[in-house]
């Protein structure tokens, strides 16, 4: 099932964009953009407005054509916030749209990936590892992470494939920062042992008993993300068994994956401090 651009997008978008283009940018834009049929001979707001609705009726994939539509908006350098004239300071409507669009996508549970790309993939978990990962450099998680948030409508198999090297990145990264002697095999599980040994993630050290469901959970999510990169992913072939992999199964290895790696980093913060 498709997902289409919410309406108070379209209501941010119709507002806006008028002001910052003139008819002729304005088509460019949307035929940029990849927005189906020829420009309707209205008004900007009106044709802004129609356009954006034609998208959500007639393409596939809507997000893919709004990602296209806000990535000027989103990622080009914004000048000076006001503008003085005569004494009269002039807000800056980019600026305005910029932080009016951005507050409405993450109410709608919308995420902006560099590149163009909007993705309904990014609810609270990836959200939360977002805000974590830009305070931290790494790029290799920070790569996957955008790659699982990108695909995961469009390719969900590249999507699980993406969540489960996010695992690795940060196991691995944690192995390498801690001065921990290296698996002979560095795959998920073994590299994961190491990690998990070293933080002390172990149920049976565990007086909680709820607790010990949380933990056993844990090493449970991790065997499936990895199973499920295994059998239904495209990091490798398919056998006899097709998976029917939808958007849905790729958002549950995903946040689930993230949730993890949130617990992982916090952890390890904690253990540091």
């Amino acid at each position: 099932m498709k997902k289409e651009i919410p309406s108070p997008v379209i209501a941010v978008l119709s507002e806006y964009i008028p002001i910052l283009q003139t008819h002729a940018t304005l088509d460019n834009l949307f035929m940029y953009a990849g927005a189906p049929g020829d420009p309707p001979e209205e008004s900007k707001p009106a044709k802004t407005q129609i356009w954006l609705r034609r998208i959500n009726q007639e393409s596939d994939n809507p997000l893919n054509i709004l990602g296209k539509l806000i990535e000027c908006y989103i990622e080009l350098p914004l000048e000076n916030e006001e503008k003085d004239f005569f004494g009269v300071n002039i807000p800056n409507k980019r600026k305005e749209f910029k932080d009016k669009l951005e507050l409405i996508l993450n109410r709608c549970n919308l995420n902006y990936v560099n590149g163009g790309f909007v993705s309904d993939g990014g609810a609270s978990p990836s959200k939360s590892l977002s805000d974590l990962i830009k305070t931290r450099d790494i790029p290799a998680i920070e790569s996957e992470f955008n790659r699982s948030l990108e695909k995961v409508n469009t390719e969900p198999r590249e999507a699980v494939s993406a969540a489960c090297n996010i695992l690795e990145s940060v196991f691995k990264i944690y192995i390498d920062d801690e001065g921990l002697t290296k698996p002979t095999k560095q795959d998920l599980q073994n590299v994961w042992k190491v990690v998990r040994a070293d933080l002390g993630f172990n149920p049976k050290l565990v007086q909680d008993d709820d607790l010990k469901k949380v933990l056993s959970g844990i090493f449970s999510i991790v065997d499936g993300i990895g199973a499920f990169r295994t059998h239904a992913s495209s990091a490798h072939g398919e056998g006899r068994k097709l998976y029917n992999l939808k958007p849905r199964h790729a958002r549950l290895a995903i946040h689930s994956a993230h949730t993890l790696v949130m617990f992982i980093l916090e952890t390890w913060d904690d253990k540091r401090s």
